[in-house]
């Protein structure tokens, strides 16, 4: 064979291979979806949650390591609490001072009504006391005309007649500062109640903090991140761990235009894993994004808006989650296939559901 033969075949085979490798591109680019199908590349994601330290402390124990797997209610880490139990200790002093307050506010209640009375009961005595000297009084008015009484008589019963009024008007007055007392001697009570009110929930707070120092997991998950180590003093809201929920996993992709106008909310999704393509994992699209993603800097013609793309979120079911929660991991990348026409029949290899 020649060499311009030669060269000549060599030419072909090039161009066959090329043709060849162009049709195993676009076979590959489509993924042999039929009509009412779409695909997009993305990765695993899950709701990410940071166990924090409401106050400020220092950490006492951690109890977990990352990658461990936590339930919700478990504890994680705890604070160190020495300071806030002897505030415990300080306002359980203050409320039984307080309740202490309201008893002896309501003894002087109790005292100052026998008071009251017993100045209701002067009263009582100073009128008599009056009646019968005005009695007299008017008695010695008749006699004195008839010389039967002297004048000095009658000028004693003139006096006995005062003094008895103004008896009568210091008992009245006693009385009257014997009722302010006991309104006051109320007050004192209502005081001394709010005093035990305000020392109960100053010391709900600080069993509150005591509680919250005791660090749980809010849901069952993945110790991601230790963010901090035993020993250290943190701030309040300082982070202590990561936490992954694992049970609220899902993939974002993201689509053309002219395909993601056709998800429907709760549209069927397929996930097949890079690192698992034997899997066919069940999803639903769950959000479909109203803005989009990569924006040309022109949109007026019909090819740029084209070029719109717009996040999709593909939820796992939690139920299926919680069979396989060993085998959840956040990171993955793979290929999501959602069905844009409900008609549309699920291509055999991704119609099954968790399956090789």
């Amino acid at each position: 064979m020649t060499e311009s033969r030669k060269r000549a075949l060599m030419a072909v085979l090039v161009a066959v291979v090329a043709v060849a490798g162009y049709w195993a591109w676009q076979a590959f680019d489509d993924r042999g979806l039929p009509d009412g199908f779409a695909s997009g590349n993305g990765r695993i994601e899950a709701v990410e949650i940071d166990v924090s330290t409401k106050t400020a402390g220092r950490i006492r124990e951690v109890l977990v390591n990352e990658g461990d797997f936590v339930e919700a209610g478990q504890v994680l880490a705890r604070m160190d609490t020495e300071q806030l139990e002897a505030q415990h200790r300080q306002a359980e002093a203050q409320l039984q001072r307080a309740r202490i307050g309201v008893e002896t506010a309501e003894s002087l209640v109790v005292q100052r009504q026998a008071e009251y009375k017993a100045a209701a009961a002067v009263i009582e005595q100073r009128a008599a006391e009056l009646e019968a000297a005005q009695k007299r009084f008017e008695r010695s008015e008749r006699l004195v005309t008839t010389s039967a009484v002297s004048q000095q008589v009658l000028d004693d019963d003139r006096a006995t007649v005062q003094g008895a009024t103004a008896a009568r008007s210091a008992a009245e007055a006693q009385l009257a500062a014997s009722d302010a007392a006991t309104h006051s001697a109320k007050a004192q009570v209502v005081d001394a109640k709010a005093a035990v009110d305000a020392a109960q929930a100053q010391l709900e707070s600080i069993q509150a903090d005591i509680n919250d120092s005791t660090l749980r997991s809010p849901r069952a998950g993945r110790v991601q991140y230790r963010v901090a180590q035993l020993g250290e003093v943190l701030s309040a809201g300082g982070r202590v761990l990561n936490l992954v929920d694992l049970g609220d996993v899902y993939m974002t992709f993201f689509l053309p235009t002219a395909q993601a106008g056709r998800v429907a909310m709760g549209s069927e999704v397929r996930i097949v894993l890079d690192a698992a393509p034997q899997y066919v994992i069940p999803a639903t699209a769950s959000f479909v994004s109203d803005v989009a993603q990569f924006t040309p800097k022109t949109v007026e013609t019909a090819e740029e808006r084209e070029k719109l793309m717009f996040r999709i979120k593909a939820q796992i079911p939690e139920a299926l989650l919680k069979e396989h929660i060993q085998q959840v991991k956040t990171g993955l990348p793979g290929v999501a296939y959602v069905r844009l026409d409900a008609d549309a029949q699920w291509p055999e290899n991704l119609s099954g559901t968790l399956v090789e």
